[in-house]
């Protein structure tokens, strides 16, 4: 029996490729340019590991529609998540802000997908923790739905109405070879 693993095949419908993607981070940046009128105070920092990478395109767009640099960061939270007794150990990213801090600044903090909405009160915690932005803006490239906190995304790249019986992947090229997000049916528990 050959596994997707083996063939190299992902399982799952892809809704998303590569095109889609960088047209996503393309139409996130020009909303936050329009609503903040430019680049000034604008912060980008994103949440480990593939809103890191989300963050730097995201920074990469937003540099090249206003020729100037944004500053970046990326924001650990493993210690601020509300799960660390039921999950499995886990090893701390970096955190790093950006010349100049986030107070009094517009974090835009960037995620891969948007779900029960618990990484993201982590991501507002640790913030606290570094500073009072004047404000805080979330960008996700996927919002799936089945929020257990309430929290909602200012950009979104997609609206992907799914069941919780599935399982929403967002594969990157820097850290999985491919541009792409996809749907898959969670594997059935034996037994049940």
């Amino acid at each position: 029996m050959t596994s997707a693993r083996t063939t190299g095949v992902e399982a799952g419908r892809a809704v998303l490729d590569a095109g889609e993607i960088r047209r996503a981070l393309t139409r996130i940046a020009h909303e936050l340019l329009e609503r903040n009128k430019g680049a000034d105070d604008l912060v980008v920092v994103g949440i480990p590991t593939r809103g890191v990478t989300l963050a730097r395109r995201l920074a990469r767009r937003l540099e090249d529609i206003e020729h100037r640099a944004v500053p970046l960061g990326e924001l650990d939270i493993t210690m601020y998540r509300d799960d660390l007794r039921s999950q499995p150990v886990r090893t701390p990213a970096a955190t790093t802000v950006p010349d100049g801090g986030i107070d009094d600044r517009i974090v835009v903090l960037v995620d891969d997908v948007l779900f029960s909405g618990r990484t993201i009160r982590a991501a507002l915690d640790a913030l606290g923790d570094l500073g009072r932005p004047r404000a805080v803006r979330l960008a996700v490239l996927v919002d799936r739905g089945h929020r257990q906190l309430p929290i909602r995304a200012d950009h979104v790249g997609k609206n992907l109405p799914t069941s919780l019986l599935e399982r929403v992947r967002v594969r990157l090229t820097e850290v999985d070879g491919v541009d792409e997000v996809r749907i898959a049916d969670l594997p059935a528990v034996e037994g049940h």
